[in-house]
């Protein structure tokens, strides 16, 4: 991906306001893997800056692929600002597919990590054709370890905590909700989780708060559809608190339509009572939001279609309009997305993402290995 300035000011000029263009520019480091581990798959990270200054990751690894049995959830951590990264630490693995991770640190300093768990990899085992034998036999030692009646018991949405800085966490708790990057701090000091209830047969998504670290959630209401979506799935929510006291969700919808436009709603009353949903010109999954300490909002989010990589946007006007993208990766060649990002205090920013040189059954011959990596971007924005 070119640095070139001249590169960067002919993109944005293609879909940037003249009066945006400026505060949309972006220098882009170049990228780096930061996973250690080549033979497994890695994806859904979330990243979170603490107050000590260390950052943490949270994802699934341990995987052979985007779905199958082996999905573990897992930490890495930076003293550095993310120049170096440690050794994984699992935290959870439970004998089903454990999946997307999101993770915060509370304003009482506990770290919070979510994620849900999921049989779809057995719609997979019921048509093995063309399987090697190790593979089969791999799958099948998974099954094995439990009932049926047992790994339908483990299916859901769950949360782990930690109150000493992430060297220990409690047993997994259930949450009514799951999103990719899970909740987010307000400035009252309440969690506010915006997400999609489980069982996820009920297509409902909606938000829900925690007035005691996290440790339960009460909803505080559904999100309202769009005319003629009642049926569609609004999922993969995330949410932030604007400078102006309002929060702005992004939701993922899967319309048939338009399956990939973003929409947004916001709430003036701490979560009560939201907007109805409105696309916001973006095609992308899904968003990460998150505010600078200017009091813009940045958004970050997977993009698609080619070039596939990673884009972000800008608001100057706490939500209300969006920048034209600022293109941080356009590299990919397979599954990729779910971009997160924190913002350092020398204004820099760091995005991390999950990706696959593979593209179907092909292996595409890159310097990165076969198995989807974590990628991270540092990046400045004017």
């Amino acid at each position: 991906m070119s640095t070139n300035p001249a590169v960067w000011s002919r993109r944005l000029f293609l879909s940037v306001a003249p009066a945006l263009l400026e505060a949309s520019r972006a220098q882009v480091d170049p990228i780096r893997v930061i996973t250690r581990q080549p033979n497994h798959y890695h994806a859904w990270a979330t990243l979170a800056r603490c107050k000590n200054g260390h950052l943490v990751a949270a994802y699934s690894g341990g995987r052979e692929g985007h779905v199958c049995p082996f999905g573990r959830i897992e930490i890495i951590r930076s003293p550095d600002d993310g120049l170096t990264w440690s050794y994984p630490q699992i935290i959870m693995d439970t004998p089903i597919d454990d999946r997307d991770a999101g993770i915060i640190e509370t304003p009482k300093g506990s770290i919070l990590v979510n994620t849900f768990t999921s049989l779809a990899y057995e719609r997979i085992l019921a048509d093995t054709k063309g399987w090697d034998a190790d593979r089969f036999e791999r799958w099948q030692s998974v099954q094995r370890a439990t009932t049926h009646e047992q790994r339908q018991s483990l299916v859901g949405s769950w949360m782990l905590r930690s109150v000493d800085g992430g060297l220990t966490w409690s047993p997994p708790y259930r949450v009514p909700a799951t999103a990719p990057h899970g909740p987010v701090v307000l400035s009252d000091g309440r969690l506010l989780f915006a997400g999609k209830e489980h069982p996820a047969s009920t297509r409902r998504a909606g938000v829900w708060e925690s007035t005691d670290d996290g440790l339960t959630w009460r909803l505080l209401s559904w999100i309202p559809t769009r005319p003629g979506d009642e049926t569609v799935h609004y999922h993969e929510l995330h949410a932030v608190e604007t400078a102006d006291h309002r929060i702005v969700v992004h939701i993922r919808n899967h319309n048939k339509v338009n399956e990939r436009e973003t929409l947004q709603c916001e709430s003036s009353d701490g979560g009560k009572t939201w907007s109805i949903p409105r696309p916001i010109g973006v095609w992308g999954l899904p968003s990460h939001l998150i505010r600078l300490r200017d009091n813009r909002l940045l958004m970050s989010y997977g993009y698609r279609r080619p070039p596939r990589g990673n884009h972000a946007r800008i608001s100057e006007d706490h939500g209300r309009t969006w920048s034209g993208e600022i293109v941080l990766s356009d590299d990919g060649t397979g599954d990729i997305g779910y971009p997160s990002t924190v913002e350092l205090p020398n204004r820099q920013l760091l995005t991390l993402w999950y990706e696959s040189k593979r593209s179907g059954a092909t292996v595409v011959k890159l310097p990165d290995p076969p198995f989807s990596v974590l990628r991270l971007a540092r990046w400045t924005l004017s």
